[in-house]
């Protein structure tokens, strides 16, 4: 399992950003931790509950896409040890001399019941400030507090209300919700849009209580799983009938930074009348979601039982199951095809309205896209295609040892499967001495179970290079990258083999490939954190961009923010060549905003001669299980320019080009702008510093203008360093507690200053 690897989603930040790697100061920033219900039916307006932190003050929620609207209800903060006392005070002396706890009815001595001291409970509640508690709430919260399984988290503590409508016409498929907060804006959360019935868990609906689908199937079956809880479902099933259990928890929340494993790892169970477990799925290959398939033998009720596999649980183990005779993609051959062409493309799976269907990739670009069979109703699951611009092929058999090598001519993509257990398919290829060849292997990065081997020998069957694993930085999900990937220099003129099994010995038709041969395509993709920015209007904020550098490509790539309304600026803003990530600092406009904006940034390079542009995706870092972290790409990079303060106007370099550090001497960096404080009271502090570099002494000019000096000590400092220096700026103010006494001068942020772009040379 790789430490860092790309996916989908987003973070906030607010005027001092959490970056990437955690070493900035992080402000308190929203933060949405689950939503359920996670999905909703075309044409229903339906109650959700959100749960997570900070989300006080919600004045807007943002859905993607068109055709869902939501309102806030309310809001429920989480009661204080005080609230909860006086709560439970309160209901005590309501209730004094009751003997019906639960309030059915009256008691004897004519007792009152609940039913009626329930207004006085809910009026106290305002009392004390608790406007959205009720009596039947504050049962519902003590029956939390009591499980002895219960584990707090404040991350999940406050919870938000939403009503949400959805269009009869909105597209099927995942939206991202974000919330505008006094914070700013949240982080995302997928939010799925379905076409079938909805059903929701009752309580108890464990193996003594069991919660009844009624209505006819396909259905979605939405609940949570609390620590130790086990929910079942019973519904009626014909004879025949292809049974299809598809599940969505991981897919919901990618990762959980305080568990382990790092998402709720679901397992299905099918039981038939009789109580006889007659299937039972604890994943889907290498996802975590399970899948569960049955084909009905007999009329009658059947009841499906989710659980988590270590019976672990909390509010965040949301899940959605599709139930019914819906159609799923098991794999398609081939796995890709060529950009402007059409393609025959192999549907292997359940309950497929087709098995056979021509794609068209007439207008799509280059990169992987995602393909289904059937319409509407009828549509199965989507699944990975890729697309290139490089000639396909397909693998021949019998083509699996070195004399029955399958010729081919580079460049090429071979499309092929490892048909059975213990299968290698073999090609051979000319090439002259110096000329580099990339083996690359895609499988499991486009659903494939395969694991692949690729090892490539000389004619004589020396073995020269060999790859098992090779880390895909963006293939997301994916937390083991089984794909194979050989980047080789021939050592002579010759006839050279490659050789592609997979490694755990699986096969069949499946186990489908691509498997591109030829000289080295350079290339870049590239990441942009935080997907949401929530700032001042006037701030200058730290963002990451990553690169994703493909093919041994080196060079530098220039960033710029593409469409961008007025007021808007980069600084620092070019990946030096090498280097694979870079913090840089974005300015904001001047001018508030009452709406978020959407930026594009776009990274340009120079590739054999040709400019070459690449949109940066958003993205959020994320922890899994307390140690890994992925990067999630969002489906939108989302800003807003809160109301000025004191970072207005913002600082500008005099000179924002290349600063030349020598060691042993002393650069001066000179900026002119904010004047909305003393300026002679400002303090500055380097930000993960390159080795030997530190701020000297700071010269304040007139109208806020101010110099300050780098000094590079000659010992330390590394000749060819480069990058941004990341420089926060803050003052000490007079701190006095409530009692009128004198406390230690208190630190306050000023922001960031634009980044300097640097370079260290040798003395």
């Amino acid at each position: 399992m790789t430490k860092f690897s790309l996916l989908r989603g987003a973070v906030v930040v607010a005027v001092l950003l959490a970056g990437s790697t955690g070493l900035w100061a992080q402000a308190q920033v929203s933060n949405i931790g689950y939503i359920y219900p996670a999905g909703g039916r075309q044409g229903d307006t339906f109650e959700v509950t959100v749960g997570g932190q900070f989300l006080k003050g919600v004045s807007k929620v943002y859905i993607s896409g068109k055709g869902v609207d939501a309102e806030v209800v309310k809001y429920i903060k989480p009661l204080s040890k005080k609230q909860l006392m006086d709560l439970r005070k309160k209901l005590q002396m309501l209730t004094k001399g009751m003997k019906n706890k639960k309030g059915a009815g009256r008691t004897r001595g004519g007792k009152r019941p609940f039913a009626e001291i329930a207004p006085k409970f809910n009026a106290y509640a305002k009392e004390i400030g608790l406007k959205d508690m009720t009596l039947g709430v504050y049962f519902e919260l003590m029956k939390k507090f009591k499980d002895p399984k219960r584990q707090p988290n404040a991350q999940l503590a406050e919870l938000v209300i939403l009503k949400i409508k959805v269009a009869q016409d909105a597209a099927p498929g995942p939206r991202e919700i974000r919330f505008q907060t006094f914070l700013g804006l949240s982080n995302p959360r997928l939010f799925q849009i379905a076409e079938f019935k909805e059903y929701r868990e009752t309580e108890p609906n464990n193996k003594t209580a069991d919660t009844a689908i009624t209505g006819s199937l396909p259905a979605i079956i939405n609940g949570q799983i609390m620590p130790g809880d086990v929910d079942r479902f019973e519904f009626t099933a014909r004879k025949g009938t292809r049974l299809v259990a598809s599940t969505d928890a991981r897919e919901l929340i990618p990762y959980l930074a305080d568990a382990v494993p790092g998402w709720f790892q679901a397992v299905l169970s099918l039981y038939n009348e009789k109580g006889q477990r007659v299937a039972y799925a604890d994943d889907y290959r290498f996802h975590p979601d399970p899948v569960l398939r049955y084909l009905v033998p007999e009329t009658g009720k059947y009841v499906l039982e989710i659980k988590d596999s270590i019976y672990r649980g909390r509010e965040d183990f949301v899940y959605r199951i599709t139930l019914g005779a819906t159609p799923f993609v098991d794999s398609v051959f081939p796995l890709g095809g060529k950009v402007g062409s059409k393609a025959i493309v192999q549907f292997q799976g359940w309950n497929l309205p087709a098995q056979r269907v021509r794609i068209s990739n007439k207008d799509e670009e280059p990169g992987v896209t995602s393909i289904a069979v059937g319409k509407g109703r009828r549509a199965s699951n989507r699944v990975p295609f890729a697309l290139d611009t490089l000639p396909e092929s397909r693998d021949a058999e019998p083509n699996n040892t070195a004399s029955a090598a399958q010729k081919i001519k580079l460049p090429v993509i071979i499309n092929g499967r490892i048909h059975k257990p213990g299968d290698w398919d073999v090609f051979s290829f000319t090439g002259s001495k110096g000329d580099e060849v990339v083996a690359h292997v895609q499988a499991r990065s486009l659903g494939s179970p395969m694991d692949s081997m690729l090892k490539i020998t000389d004619s004589a069957g020396k073995t020269l290079a060999i790859n098992d694993d090779h880390e895909d930085k963006g293939a997301g999900l994916i937390t083991h990258h089984a794909d194979s990937m050989i980047n080789f220099k021939l050592p002579a003129d010759g006839t050279y083999l490659i050789h592609l099994g997979d490694t755990q010995n699986n096969g069949g038709l499946d186990c489908g490939y691509r498997l591109r041969i030829g000289p080295s395509q350079p290339d870049f993709a590239l990441r942009v954190t935080p997907s949401g920015i929530s700032a001042r209007a006037g701030a200058t904020i730290p963002i990451t961009v990553y690169a994703l550098r493909k093919d041994g490509f080196t060079d530098s790539i220039n960033l710029k923010l593409a469409g961008a309304p007025a007021g808007f600026s980069l600084s620092g803003a070019r990946i030096p060549a090498g280097k694979d990530k870079l913090t840089l600092t974005m300015t904001m406009p001047y001018t508030p905003s009452r709406e978020p904006v959407m930026l594009n940034m776009v990274g340009t390079s120079v590739i054999n001669r040709r400019s070459v542009s690449r949109r940066a995706v958003p993205a959020e870092d994320m922890m899994q299980a307390f140690l890994y972290r992925h990067l999630v790409t969002a489906e939108n990079w989302m800003v807003v320019a809160s109301k000025r303060g004191q970072w207005s106007p913002p600082w500008k370099l005099d000179k924002p080009g290349l600063l030349t550090l020598t060691p042993g001497k002393t650069a001066i960096v000179r900026l002119t702008g904010n004047r909305a404080f003393g300026a002679s009271q400002l303090q500055l502090e380097l930000k993960t510093p390159p080795s030997g570099v530190s701020i000297g002494k700071i010269t304040h000019g007139a109208r806020g203008a101010f110099s300050f000096e780098l000094k590079i000590d000659p010992a330390k400092a590394r000749p060819g360093d480069t990058g941004n220096l990341m420089i926060s700026a803050f003052i000490m103010r007079a701190n006095k507690g409530k009692d009128g006494k004198k406390r230690p001068p208190r630190r306050q942020s000023m922001g960031f200053l634009p980044a300097v772009p640097f370079k260290i040379q040798q003395q």
